[in-house]
Formats: C-alpha cells, sequence, structure tokens
C-alpha cells in the first residue's frame, strides 16, 4: 500500500481553531500546540472533531502510556497490527518507540515476518499470533489464550485486547483519512529503510521524557 499524499480530511484550518481544538493540539504536552498546532499530523486533523478528538486522545493515552502491558509487549503488538493492516503511520512512529523498548532491527523484521525468524519465548509467539487471530478470526483462540494466561493476569489480557483494536481502529482512521508521515520526519519504509537511507533509531513517546518532540525529526 502507498503513502497517503493527498488529505482526504485535511489538517484543521487556523481559522477554525477553536478553544476545544487547540485543546486537542496540546493533549500530548507538545510545547507551544495550544498556540500554534500540533505538529503531529494526526493532532491537526482530529481537531477537527474536538469532542472525538479528546475521547480518542484520552482513551489512547492509557494504551500508549498507561498499559499494564510492558513496554516491549505493546511495542510488539502495535508493528504486527501496523504491518498487517499496512498503516506506513504506524510503523514509522513505533519503529522507534520498539528500538526505545529495546527490540533489534532484526526483532521488527522477525515481527513482520512472523512465523518465520526471530529468537521468540512462548508469549511473545502467543501476543503476535493474538494480534493475527483477532484481525483474522475475530477472536483468540482457546490454545493461544491458554498460552497467554500463563504469564498475563486478567488486567493485561483486557489490555492486550482492547490494544490491539484500539491499534487496528487508529490505523484504519489513518488510511481512511489520507493522514501522511510527517513532512520533516525520515519516513521508515516497511523493509525498515528510511528515505535517506538512515538506519532507524530510538524515539521517544509524547511526554516520555522532557525533549521527546526533538527525537521525532519534525
Amino acid at each position: 500500500m502507498s503513502v497517503p499524499n493527498e488529505y482526504r480530511i485535511p489538517k484543521l484550518p487556523r481559522a477554525d481553531w477553536t478553544h476545544e481544538a487547540r485543546e486537542v493540539f496540546a493533549f500530548w504536552g507538545e510545547p507551544n500546540a495550544y498556540e500554534e498546532g500540533s505538529k503531529t499530523n494526526i493532532m491537526m486533523v482530529m481537531g477537527n472533531h474536538p469532542p472525538l478528538g479528546m475521547v480518542y486522545n484520552q482513551f489512547g493515552k492509557h494504551f500508549l502510556m498507561g498499559n499494564t502491558l510492558n513496554t516491549r509487549q505493546l511495542e510488539i503488538i502495535v508493528l504486527r497490527i501496523a504491518w498487517r493492516v499496512k498503516s506506513i503511520y504506524e510503523w514509522h512512529n513505533h519503529v522507534g518507540y520498539g528500538v526505545n523498548a529495546g527490540l533489534s532491527l532484526e526483532d521488527i523484521a522477525a515481527i513482520r515476518d512472523f512465523p518465520q525468524g526471530g529468537n521468540w519465548s512462548e508469549e511473545d509467539a502467543a501476543i503476535i499470533t493474538a494480534c493475527d487471530e483477532l484481525i483474522g478470526d475475530n477472536n483468540i483462540s482457546d490454545t493461544t489464550w491458554t498460552t497467554l494466561s500463563k504469564t498475563l493476569n486478567p488486567q493485561q489480557l483486557m489490555d492486550l485486547v482492547f490494544t490491539i483494536g484500539h491499534y487496528v481502529m487508529t490505523s484504519w482512521a489513518l488510511s481512511a483519512f489520507g493522514v501522511p508521515v510527517e513532512g520533516g520526519a525520515d519516513a521508515i519504509g516497511f523493509d525498515l529503510k528510511t528515505q535517506s537511507g538512515r538506519t532507524p533509531g530510538a524515539t521517544l513517546k509524547p511526554g516520555e521524557k522532557e525533549g521527546w518532540e526533538e527525537t521525532r525529526g519534525y
């Protein structure tokens, strides 16, 4: 699937920046976002619908920042989802998050290529399989659930299912709305090569540390 290059729902024009829209832009703590808008394309699109934008941000913050799954588990899920539903936007962002969470580029390639390659634990393999089963079968098999239940508690199992659903939904929205990777970013393809040929490195999540926005490249 090609990278979107034309918005179906455009960034909210500055003349329409209400207080509520600006709150959507500024939700993640990006410096000057309330006054100048967000540098993140999806936030500028979500500003078109502030009630939905704020609910989406609040829901998404739980999965990105408050998840009972650890960060490595989260990034395995999101990268598998991004590959399965061909979301170059989510793939680009979460490759950097995955590296920051301790995944190597070889690990990320193996998430993409699963079940080929990768030296996965039983739990890791079950997490990737759960993504595939929910996308393909609309459920998790008893075998996979039993494996997951060996190491994940009920809260983690609930977060796993909802995390998968959230990132499928987000990927659908990004694709359907025509939201491209930010213009200043060195976009990372599914082949794990950047447009400039640079080796992808770690990036920080919104609000993870002071100066997080400087790692984003835009």
